[in-house]
């Protein structure tokens, strides 16, 4: 036998054992576990997109309100954002998902923090059929922030900062995932057959009840209303107002692809590019029917009822993203768009004002979304719909106008008409967007 031969021979049997053991311990993935991976990595995508819309909100904001204005609206969101994190681990997350630790059963979770799987999964036995607990808390975490966005931009240019911060601590700590659990926690709207995709209700139309409580408490901006008119007040920078609703509309694939919860089949992963697909023809269908009107009432398209017209489409698609087809995705988001360019004008008329239109976007078409869901998906009672929206509509607006009076009677909510003509930026703040362009 050759020296190469003889080496050959006991190289071989030096890797018997490991081969042997090689075949004894399989580290083939199981289809349970392939499908936990790919329904863990869509949570993970989608709320990357969907916190891409805190930029959204924040850009849309900057660009709506005035230039002396401008910094406090990006303080505001970045202190909510950051509040609503820490609020919805501290007590959101738990108290809308209490699994079987309802306090009052159907109504009122269990207050707890969230605990994560253990780094490796070592020691743990992992729900398989779902996706990992860190995934699905940062995806719904996304969730609760947007919805403390939405009455940001409704609220500005007058409120002050710390009683602002306040209130959002307990919308995303307590009343946002109180309600989310009514629905998506498997509580008692769950289980009359209420239908919510994704949040029109749940998200939007929350977001937009807390926002009205508000602006009927605050009031409206010193001059907006001058001898049964409306003064307009036009935003600083619509270019920003722009790029913040694209950077929304993009991150609306998130926020609607995601609530398909699995990615585990692919039926599921087909499912997910309708949902896509659908979202993306109803917002085209709120921009442009937003645009014909204002070109049709006014003689001129008006861009800020394009950007709205596209938002508005966005959430009345959100309550059922997945059943229509897209010619009536495009038709529920067209009715967006003319809600919006109708209920803009009749808040003047009320003389309750939103600074971004945040109301009419939000609670107005999210409780059409709600309503249009009986078109296209058979599971849902236009009864038990309705029912939903009262329910969710009465709980928010109400505990929204307490917390509000509260914060009124004790913290003061208004700054003083000197700061608010001044600028919130220099009066709270003393920090200017735009300091070489002066005051706007």
């Amino acid at each position: 036998m050759t020296y190469k031969k003889l080496l050959g021979a006991s190289a071989a049997l030096l890797l018997l054992p490991s081969l042997g053991l090689a075949q004894e311990v399989d580290t083939t993935p199981t289809n349970a576990e392939i499908g936990f991976i790919f329904t863990t990595f869509m949570f993970l995508v989608a709320g990357f997109l969907v916190f891409f819309m805190a930029a959204g909100f924040a850009m849309l904001e900057a660009g709506l309100v005035r230039g002396k204005n401008v910094t406090m609206q990006l303080t505001k969101n970045m202190g909510l954002f950051s509040l609503a994190t820490i609020f919805y681990y501290l007590v959101g997350y738990n108290l809308m998902y209490p699994g079987d630790g309802w306090s009052i059963d159907g109504i009122l979770g269990a207050f707890s923090t969230t605990s994560l799987e253990p780094v490796g999964l070592e020691g743990a036995e992992p729900d398989l059929t779902y996706a990992s607990v860190g995934s699905d808390f940062f995806f719904q975490l996304m969730f609760c922030a947007a919805t403390a966005s939405i009455v940001s931009g409704a609220l500005a240019e007058r409120i002050k900062l710390w009683p602002f911060l306040v209130f959002t601590i307990i919308l995303v700590g307590l009343i946002y995932p109180i309600q989310a659990s009514w629905k998506w926690g498997g509580g008692f709207l769950d289980g009359m057959g209420f239908q919510d995709f994704a949040g029109s209700t749940v998200v939007h139309s929350v977001g937009g009840w807390a926002a009205l409580a508000g602006a009927l408490i605050l009031g409206p901006r010193i001059g907006k209303y001058k001898d049964g008119r409306t003064v307009p007040m036009p935003g600083s920078n619509l270019t920003l107002a722009t790029l913040g609703t694209f950077i929304l509309w993009l991150g609306w694939f998130g926020f609607n692809g995601g609530s398909q919860l699995y990615m585990d089949s692919a039926a599921n992963v087909a499912d997910i590019s309708r949902i896509f697909s659908n979202t993306n023809a109803a917002a085209a269908g709120g921009a442009l029917t937003a645009m014909i009107l204002t070109q049709l009432l006014y003689k001129k398209p008006d861009l800020t009822m394009i950007l709205n017209g596209a938002l508005a489409g966005l959430v009345s698609i959100t309550a059922e993203p997945l059943t229509p087809s897209l010619g009536a995705a495009t038709l529920i988001g067209a009715v967006g768009g003319v809600i919006i360019v109708f209920a803009v004008p009749f808040l003047d008329k009320l003389k309750i004002d939103d600074v971004v239109g945040a109301i009419p976007v939000h609670l107005f078409c999210g409780i059409w979304g709600t309503i249009a869901v009986v078109l296209t998906n058979p599971a849902a009672t236009i009864g038990v719909q309705l029912y939903s929206i009262l329910v969710v509509g009465i709980f928010t607006f109400v505990v929204s106008g307490a917390v509000w009076f509260i914060l009124k009677m004790t913290m003061g909510i208004r700054v003083s008409e000197e700061d608010e003509i001044k600028g919130l930026d220099t009066s709270e703040l003393g920090m200017e967007a735009y300091p070489e362009f002066g005051r706007g």
